[in-house]
């Protein structure tokens, strides 16, 4: 999939939230190495290199795109195109950190067990990921897809949650780590614009949906999930639109 920077920062700031609550709930000094997988854009990599000005920082993230855009925001980041579902560090890490990247990502129990053992002894695991998938903004999106001519097109690209609810995290985790800490957040986030609910999902889980067709029926299955969404998410008086978003947080120490 080929992402768009400009459109996944169309809400930058609520993106970013999520990222600061979870690097304030880490306790380390001054780690010598820290990775950040899935840096995308860098806004998150660069809190991380102004957390730990001295520790060498590195943004891992599949699409060149996106890293792109993120070297032009950071010079003093080590940027590294790589699958971070296959990934692993080049040296042992005290960090990694991992937000909104994991869930395009299947098979947790290896994948989570895999990169905890990759972090030193007394080192950090932490991780960020979307538990939004029941929502009305993610189930529309189905309906949409299977509701038009573009069904035989789509229906092979949906998928399950990927996320799975937080006992299932504790049951692997908690037997390799030293400490756990494992919590939920519902946003209730605010946002601005005609239909924002459909750009914010157009930036991700919509993405690989709009790829797969072309022009005109690109165009007219996106109006027709705009349709569905905008009546579960109707305007505030003010014009506002409230957008629920549920994340989840671990933060695992070895």
């Amino acid at each position: 999939m080929t992402w768009d920077p400009s459109q996944y920062l169309k809400f930058a700031d609520h993106r970013l939230r999520p990222a600061v609550d979870l690097l304030n709930r880490i306790d380390l000094d001054s780690p010598s190495v820290v990775y950040d997988l899935g840096a995308g854009t860098g806004n998150v990599t660069e809190l991380l290199a102004n957390r730990w000005p001295k520790s060498r920082i590195m943004g891992v993230d599949t699409s060149e795109e996106m890293l792109r855009a993120a070297a032009e925001r950071a010079s003093n980041i080590e940027w590294q195109v790589s699958d971070i579902g296959s990934w692993s560090p080049r040296e042992p890490a005290e960090l990694i950190f991992t937000n909104a990247a994991l869930h395009w990502i299947p098979d947790h129990q290896e994948l989570l067990s895999r990169l905890l053992s990759s972090v030193t002894p007394t080192g950090v695991f932490a991780i960020q990921m979307p538990r939004n998938f029941g929502a009305r903004s993610h189930i529309s999106i189905s309906e949409a897809a299977l509701s038009g001519p573009w069904r035989s097109k789509l229906e092979p690209l949906l998928r399950p949650a990927p996320v799975e609810p937080p006992p299932f995290y504790i049951d692997i985790l908690s037997p390799i780590c030293s400490s756990l800490d494992v919590w939920e957040t519902e946003y209730q986030q605010v946002l601005k614009g005609e239909n924002p609910v459909k750009e914010w999902t157009k930036g991700t889980w919509l993405k690989p949906l709009l790829d797969a067709l072309e022009e005109p029926e690109r165009t007219e299955f996106e109006e027709t999930y705009a349709e569905i969404v905008a009546k579960s998410y109707p305007k505030q008086p003010d014009g506002t639109t409230i957008f629920p978003f549920r994340r989840l947080f671990i933060v695992a120490r070895r």
